[in-house]
């Protein structure tokens, strides 16, 4: 009976360690899971938080003013070689006889560029070809010209200082370097009825007192 009552009382502390390991192991189980919900729940917020920063950044480059762009109409931006188009044309007396005085002034919105030498061509009413002139030897230079800024070339040709009436050259037409399309301006010179048109040279654009 006493061996009976041993076993009993042994199945009965067994039993009793049984349900403490249980009762442990679902105490630890149920920390886990709040700690693993806290976690969560942590890291829920902190996603939230770096949202609200995104959208604050959004909303601060929004708000801030877009750069401008640098566009055309304020003179600054060099557009390549002058137009005939964006170009003004005048023409003096030059302070020597014989020489004539082209300007041109940057009509357009923006910074061009000249160089070489332009193209002239003389013409008179007693004559359908024109006297082209010829090249000097003058080195040629690039020159920018912004918006309203101006240059100048100098035609050169002879008096006529024979006595006669010689060949009046009611105008000129002027062609820009590296260009196609020309200008007419009046001129009024007159020039020997001989041997002219071995005499009229042209100087690149830039050179000369500007």
């Amino acid at each position: 009976m006493r061996a009976h009552k041993l076993t009993l009382a042994a199945l009965a502390l067994a039993a009793g360690l049984s349900l403490t390991a249980c009762q442990g192991n679902e105490d630890s189980n149920a920390s886990t899971n709040t700690s693993g919900s806290s976690s969560s729940s942590s890291g829920g917020t902190s996603g939230g938080g770096s949202a609200s920063d995104k959208n604050a950044t959004n909303t601060g480059d929004d708000s801030k003013a877009p750069e401008t762009a640098p566009g055309t109409g304020n003179g600054q931006i060099n557009t390549g070689p002058c137009k005939t188009a964006d170009l003004g044309f005048g023409t003096s007396n030059g302070m020597a006889d014989g020489t004539l005085i082209v300007s041109l002034t940057n009509t357009g919105g923006d910074a061009c560029s000249l160089k070489g030498f332009p193209g002239v061509d003389l013409r008179t009413k007693y004559s359908s070809k024109p006297l082209s002139a010829q090249r000097s030897n003058l080195p040629a230079r690039a020159v920018t010209l912004k918006s309203g800024e101006a240059t100048r070339f100098t035609l050169h040709y002879p008096p006529n200082n024979t006595g006669g009436t010689g060949v009046r050259v009611s105008s000129i037409v002027v062609t820009p370097p590296n260009e196609t399309h020309s200008k007419k301006l009046r001129a009024s010179i007159t020039l020997p009825v001989k041997g002219s048109d071995q005499q009229i040279t042209v100087d690149p654009v830039g050179t000369g007192k500007q």
